[in-house]
């Protein structure tokens, strides 16, 4: 990606002004995956890639933006009925602009007309959230050329909101909380009932985390993502003829569900064994991290992959070759399929004295097995949303 100062340069160059520069980032979650719209927890980290906006205000009410990526240009003006393109959401990368513009000036703050330019290193169709990224980048720079300010919680819910209308995935709050909010260093334990979170500190010593990007994405995945969370409501409302009270897969014991399990068709008793046994994953998974105990969580991150694999059924061919891969290698503690599934990424704990084995040994058998030579990307955890001088 061009540098900050490239980013000045061509901004100044579009719009004939200086601009001011933000940027946030994508994410990894370490485990704890389609959980958080089952109110339950998640272990993200903020990845060290990042989308960058240049941005300067206007006088009137219109928002121009170009981005580099997709070498496109689009504007629209802020108004009460702003509405996703053509009136109905989709995955277009100004509908992500378009809707958080309109929830950001509708709901918690009061935005002006800006000029904006985008880029991004955050690979698209990763699982790594390039959409958060932008949504963050984007509605901190929205915000702060305004000059308005705010709690960064309440932010990140006027992003997931726009995700909902503007774009169609009916995601839960993981991303967008974690693009606000991340902290270098450090995974973030979040609460999605509560939006409480607790800043863990990655004890991980001579280990790192890679990611492998398969390079696949597959049409089906937003489509069966809606699916998987409407299957996990009738899970709820079912169980909840037998446990009273409950309001979400977060409320149910591993051992109240294995003993009225029975009463579930297959699928969606499958669905809710992996949200349930996930969500007990996450609480080990940090307890192992505190105590530096690597060699527990990477069996965790492998444990997981598993349940989404045969009781969520979001993972693919390709991301199973990748596992398979990366658990045959010297040094390396676990590894999962991340994000929403059916291509995107895995992320993998990886002892740092073999990474250059590991990356040119799954690198070749991948390319071998599956005609792709994937991405693969050694990061730390990185800060969340941020103005960049």
């Amino acid at each position: 990606m061009a540098s900050l100062e490239t980013l000045r340069l061509q901004f100044q160059q579009r719009y004939g002004r200086a601009p001011r520069l933000f940027s946030a980032p994508g994410r990894v979650n370490l485990i704890g995956e389609h959980t958080d719209y089952n109110e339950g927890f998640v272990l993200p980290m903020a990845i060290e890639r990042r989308t960058h906006v240049a941005a300067a205000p206007r006088a009137d009410r219109r928002i121009r933006v170009f981005s580099q990526e997709m070498n496109e240009a689009a504007e629209f003006e802020l108004s009460a009925d702003l509405q996703p393109l053509e009136g109905k959401p989709s995955g277009a990368w100004v509908n992500y602009v378009r809707g958080v513009a309109a929830c950001l000036d509708n709901d918690w703050f009061t935005l002006g007309g800006a000029d904006l330019f985008i880029t991004s290193d955050v690979p698209l169709g990763a699982g790594l959230s390039s959409s958060a990224a932008l949504e963050a980048a984007v509605g901190f720079a929205l915000l702060s050329v305004s000059e308005q300010s705010g709690s960064l919680l309440n932010v990140a819910l006027a992003l997931q909101k726009a995700e909902h209308e503007f774009a169609g995935t009916q995601c839960g709050i993981m991303d967008q909380y974690i693009a606000c909010l991340g902290q270098a260093d450090h995974a973030l334990l979040i609460d999605c009932r509560s939006l409480g979170c607790e800043n863990v500190p990655l004890q991980l010593g001579e280990a790192r985390i890679v990611i492998c990007n398969s390079g696949v994405r597959h049409a089906l995945a937003s489509g069966e993502y809606n699916t998987r969370r409407a299957e996990c409501a009738e899970g709820v409302r079912r169980l909840a003829q037998h446990l009273p009270g409950i309001q979400s897969l977060r409320d149910v014991a591993i051992e109240e569900f294995d003993q009225i399990a029975q009463i579930l068709p297959d699928a969606i008793r499958r669905r809710c064994n992996h949200v349930i046994t996930e969500n007990t994953r996450v609480a080990y998974a940090v307890d192992a991290l505190k105590r530096g105990d690597l060699a527990f969580f990477g069996k965790l991150m492998t444990a997981s992959h598993e349940s989404l694999r045969h009781d969520y059924e979001v993972s693919c061919q390709e991301l199973d070759v990748l596992v398979k891969l990366a658990l045959r290698q010297p040094g390396v503690y676990g590894a999962r399929m991340t994000g929403g599934g059916f291509g995107g990424s895995t992320v993998n704990l990886v002892e740092a004295a073999h990474i250059n084995f590991f990356v040119e040994k799954v690198s070749h058998e991948y390319a071998k097995a599956c005609g792709i030579t994937p991405e693969i990307l050694i990061t730390g955890a990185e800060g969340g949303v941020r103005e960049d001088q």
